[in-house]
C-alpha cells in the first residue's frame, strides 16, 4: 500500500514534468524539444526507459538495469536518505564514535525499509490478492525482524523486547492516533454540526480482540514471575521460559488461523464496498502492471534484506556505548526509537489515507501491523532465541506489560463503534507521549532481564 501511494506520487509528476516540455515546444524549435524529453525519460519516467526494446542484448540488459534502480529510487520520497547506507556501512566498519554511527545507520534504514516494502508491493502484484496478502503480512515487518534477530544474537533481549512492544504502541497509540486527529479536524464538518469519519466496526472489534489475547500472553507470564519471585523459587527462569515458548507456539498457530481467515475465508469483511470503490476507481493501472518484473523485484528484495541486517548489526553494536554515554535507557531506544526506523513509510501512508477519509485502509496499516507484530513475529523471536540459545522470553517488565495492557485496553474502547474523530485521536496520542517520557525517564539500569530471568540475586 505505501509503495502504490508513492509510486502514484511519482506517476503524477512525471506527466507533469513531461507535459511542461511538450508545452514549451510549441513556442520553441523541434530540435530543442527532443534532448530535453529524452532525458527527463531516461531520469524520471518509471514506467518506461530507452534501450528496454533494443535488439542487443547487452543494450537491453543495461537499460532493464538502470530500469529497475530508477524505479527503485523513486519508489518513495524518503529515497534521498539512501546516501545514508554505504556512509553508515563504513562508519561502522570503521569504527566511528558510537554516536555517529547509531545516528547515520538509524537514517539509513528507514529509506531501506520504504524500499523493501516496494519490492514486497511489485512481486504481490504478480501473485495475486491471497498470496500477495500473505506476503505483505510475511515482509511487512522484515526491518523489525532483522534489526531484532541482531539484537538477540547480540543478546540484546532488553532492546528486542522494547522494540516489539514499541512497534505494538506506535502502530496502536501514534498512527492511529495521528490518523484520527488529522483526518478528524480534516472531516469535522461544520461547528455545531461536526462529523465523524467511519470504517468496519467488525474488523476493528475482530483485531482488537486479538491485540487483547496477545496482552493476556505477556501478562500471565508477568504474573506467574511474581508468584514465583514472592515464593523464592530458584527455577522461576526455567518455569518462564517453558510457559513463554509453549504460549508462542500457540500464538502462531493463531497467526495462521488468523490470516486464513482475513485472507480466505471471511475476506469480505476485510474488502469493505468503499475500499473496493477506491481500488476499481484509482488501482486498476497497479492491478495491471507493476513497475518492474518478479525476479527484478525478488533481487532488489534479497540485496536490500542484506544491507539492513549490515546497518542494523552496527546499529545494535553502538547501543551500549549510547546507553553508557548518554544515559538512555535501553527501553527508550527499543520503545521509541527502532520502531521509527521500521515504520517510518507506513506511518505516512496510514496518515495520508485517513486524510482521503479511507479509513479502513488507514486501519488497516495501522492494526494489521500490530497483529503482525503481537501474534507473528514476537512469539517467532521466542523460538529463535529458543533455538540459538538465548533465554528470550515473554515475561517482559511489569512496568511495560501494563503500559501495554492499559493501551489495548483505551484502544478498544476508542474503536469499538466503528467511528473516530479529531479528540480520539489526540487521546491516543496523549498516551503514546505519556509512555515515552515514563521510559525516558526510565533509568538506564533500571530493568535488568537477564540477571532476573536467571534467577540472579
Amino acid at each position: 500500500m505505501t509503495n502504490n501511494k508513492s509510486r502514484g506520487n511519482a506517476d503524477e509528476q512525471t506527466p507533469l514534468i513531461n507535459g511542461e516540455s511538450g508545452s514549451s515546444a510549441h513556442t520553441g524549435n523541434h530540435i530543442q524539444r527532443q534532448p530535453r524529453n529524452g532525458v527527463f525519460v531516461f531520469f524520471f519516467d518509471n514506467k518506461h526507459t530507452p534501450g528496454n526494446d533494443s535488439s542487443s542484448i547487452a543494450i537491453r540488459s543495461a537499460a532493464y538495469t538502470w530500469h529497475v534502480t530508477k524505479v527503485t529510487l523513486l519508489s518513495n520520497y524518503v529515497n534521498f536518505l539512501l546516501v545514508m547506507v554505504p556512509i553508515g556501512i563504513a562508519a561502522g566498519a570503521l569504527g566511528w564514535n558510537s554516536t555517529a554511527v547509531f545516528t547515520i545507520n538509524f537514517f539509513a534504514i528507514i529509506p531501506l525499509a520504504a524500499v523493501l516494502s516496494f519490492a514486497t508491493e511489485e512481486i504481490s502484484i504478480k501473485l495475486g490478492e491471497t498470496l500477495g496478502g500473505l506476503l505483505n503480512a510475511t515482509f511487512g515487518n522484515a526491518v523489525e525482524l532483522i534489526v531484532s534477530i541482531v539484537a538477540l544474537k547480540d543478546g540484546q533481549i532488553e532492546v528486542v523486547q522494547s522494540s516489539m512492544l514499541g512497534s505494538i504502541l506506535s502502530n496502536l497509540l501514534l498512527v492511529m492516533g495521528m490518523c484520527f486527529f488529522f483526518g478528524g479536524l480534516v472531516h469535522r464538518g461544520r461547528n455545531g454540526a461536526g462529523t465523524e469519519q467511519a470504517f468496519s466496526g467488525a474488523v476493528a472489534q475482530t483485531t482488537c480482540s486479538l491485540m487483547t489475547l496477545s496482552s493476556a500472553s505477556l501478562v500471565i507470564p508477568a504474573a506467574l514471575y511474581a508468584v514465583l519471585s514472592q515464593n523464592e523459587d530458584e527455577d522461576k527462569g526455567k518455569s518462564i521460559l517453558i510457559l513463554s515458548r509453549g504460549t508462542a507456539i500457540i500464538l502462531l498457530l493463531l497467526y495462521v488461523l488468523y490470516l486464513v481467515f482475513q485472507l480466505r475465508t471471511h475476506s469480505n469483511l476485510f474488502d469493505t464496498e468503499a475500499q473496493e470503490a477506491a481500488e476499481d476507481a484509482e488501482g486498476d493501472e497497479n492491478a495491471e502492471e507493476a513497475s518492474m518484473g518478479p525476479v527484478a523485484a525478488a533481487i532488489v528484495l534479497v540485496v536490500v534484506t542484506v544491507l539492513v541486517a549490515l546497518c542494523a548489526e552496527y546499529l545494535v553494536g553502538s547501543i551500549d556505548d549510547i546507553v553508557e554515554k548518554a544515559n538512555i535507557s535501553k527501553a527508550f531506544i527499543g520503545l521509541i526509537l527502532i520502531p521509527i526506523v521500521g515504520n517510518a513509510a507506513e506511518h505516512v501512508t496510514a496518515v495520508v489515507v485517513a486524510l482521503r477519509d479511507k479509513m479502513d485502509l488507514a486501519m488497516g496499516v495501522a492494526i494489521g501491523s500490530s497483529i503482525q507484530i503481537a501474534l507473528g513475529v514476537t512469539p517467532f523471536l521466542v523460538i529463535v532465541g529458543w533455538i540459538i540459545g538465548q533465554p528470550m522470553s515473554l515475561r517482559f517488565e511489569t512496568f511495560e506489560t501494563v503500559a501495554f495492557a492499559v493501551s489495548v485496553l483505551v484502544v478498544t474502547y476508542t474503536v469499538q463503534d466503528g467511528k473516530s474523530n479529531y479528540l480520539e485521536g489526540a487521546m491516543l496520542l496523549g498516551l503514546y507521549i505519556i509512555i515515552a517520557v515514563a521510559f525516558y525517564a526510565t533509568p538506564s539500569n533500571a530493568f535488568d532481564k537477564t540477571a532476573l530471568l536467571l534467577g540472579a540475586p
